[in-house]
């Protein structure tokens, strides 16, 4: 089937569609998922929580790229749609060079201050050490990061999703390889695995570089000379900062989850938590996935004011967003136990802890789906402001809220039920916006 931004998408095309970017959304979260098999088994328990202790504080300025690339693919796909491609090529150009220039800003300040941020996340002794190892090798690599996740918006806006879910594939390939050699034959340890996951994301930063400014580029999207210009810059980030919002929050959330389970569990509360991220992450990348083909699909239609195919978007998308997470509740409190013991078998007590954890997060993947595709649908209208206070609300409100209020009620269960409660608050928020903005938009 043809992937192209025009024509009607019903059930069918807009499932068909969206798999390239589900399966490289999929594939980048095992490969993330396998660093923390390599150091869970082959390190240590120590080495887990440091490496999940400071990669969320890495992730809130490497995220930047994700901001700039979703706001910007909807920018340039309503562009298209309004019959100027030159004028999206020079937009996407713009965008891409401004990526790199955000992350050498940041990169120099984070390295310099690794060690007194590990000690503000809650790392003592040697588990700072350890953050400072892996937090300072992943820096360096943090220009072809940005590059990687600020691409990944732009395959379906070029209409060339395949070649996202290609680059996945051999950056994850990359990523395994290195790990097996720098952790389990070179001894490398937690340095390796972080090495692992620069030099991996080198590739996918690095190639779509050259496609896009290489004469074997038949996409409708080309790297080009350009200047900057403000306006654009300004509207790219600002509709992009819900995808910030939410990534930021998720690891401002991470953060905060770890503070309150090392002070009720320990470091076995922490290590419990990131196999429940882990884990969730792969669920959570289908719909990361689907949202990533959806939003230049809707901005598209935006722009060529075909107000018919926005309702029906709209219907088709949330039915299957819907069915997807009812299916995922499913697998997911079915194969708990095994994903417990494939992370922390070693130790029972932990994997008993790691299940537990999982069955009550995962029940949220059943609106967890639609929740995010609210944020997404507002910034393919170019409705940034709406689309960063339903991230915000849903991450930093309801669910931060949570994390603290439920464990005084409930004890340690409450961690693990904050983001279901979260859930069902943001899908109520998530209906009356969708009921409020209508008329404005024609859906």
């Amino acid at each position: 089937m043809e992937i192209a931004l025009h024509g009607h998408y019903g059930y069918r095309r807009l499932a068909v569609s969206s798999v390239p970017s589900i399966l490289m959304m999929l594939v980048e979260s095992i490969y993330g998922v396998v660093d923390g098999l390599f150091v869970s088994n082959f390190v240590g328990t120590s080495a887990f929580a440091a490496l999940n202790i400071i990669w969320p504080a890495v992730m809130l300025v490497g995220a930047l790229g994700l901001m700039v690339g979703t706001g910007g693919s909807a920018l340039v796909s309503k562009t298209m749609g309004e019959g100027d491609p030159a004028r999206a090529g020079a937009v996407f150009s713009m965008l891409v060079r401004f990526t790199v220039i955000l992350s050498l800003v940041f990169m120099v300040p984070l390295l310099v201050f690794m060690e007194p941020l590990a000690r503000l996340l809650g790392a003592e002794g040697e588990t700072v050490r350890l953050c400072v190892v892996y937090g300072s090798i992943c820096t360096l690599g943090l220009p072809t990061y940005m590059l990687q996740l600020c691409f990944q918006s732009f395959y379906m806006t070029a209409e060339r999703p395949q070649l996202g879910t290609v680059m996945s594939l051999v950056s994850a390939v990359t990523n395994i390889v290195l790990d097996a050699l720098f952790i389990v034959v070179f001894k490398w340890g937690l340095a390796g695995a972080a090495a692992a996951t620069t030099l991996a994301s080198c590739v996918s930063g690095i190639f779509p570089l050259w496609y896009f400014s290489s004469r074997r580029n038949s996409s409708s999207l080309r790297l080009v000379r350009t200047r900057f210009e403000r306006e654009p810059l300004l509207k790219a980030c600002s509709n992009g900062l819900s995808e910030y919002v939410g990534n930021i929050s998720w690891n401002v959330l991470a953060i905060c989850y770890n503070l309150q389970l090392l002070r009720m569990m320990g470091e076995a509360g922490v290590a419990a938590y990131a196999v429940l991220l882990y884990y969730g992450y792969i669920f959570a990348a289908v719909f990361f996935g689907f949202n990533i083909s959806v939003t230049p699909i809707i901005g598209y239609n935006y722009g060529a004011g075909d107000k018919a195919e926005l309702k029906s978007l709209l219907r088709h998308s949330v039915t299957l967003l819907l069915a997807l997470g009812f299916l995922m509740m499913l697998v997911s409190e079915l194969s708990a136990g095994p994903a417990a013991r494939l992370f922390v078998g070693y130790d029972p007590e932990l994997s008993a802890l790691t299940k537990h954890a999982i069955r009550l997060y995962m029940l949220s993947f059943f609106i967890a789906g639609f929740n995010l595709f609210i944020s997404a649908w507002f910034t393919g209208l170019g409705n940034g402001k709406v689309s960063a206070a339903v991230s915000f609300t849903r991450n930093l409100v309801f669910e931060l809220g949570f994390v603290f209020l439920l464990p005084a009620l409930l004890g340690p269960d409450g961690i693990w039920l904050a983001v279901d409660a979260a859930d069902v608050c943001c899908c109520i928020l998530g209906v009356v916006l969708i009921l409020a903005f209508r008329r404005r938009y024609g859906y």
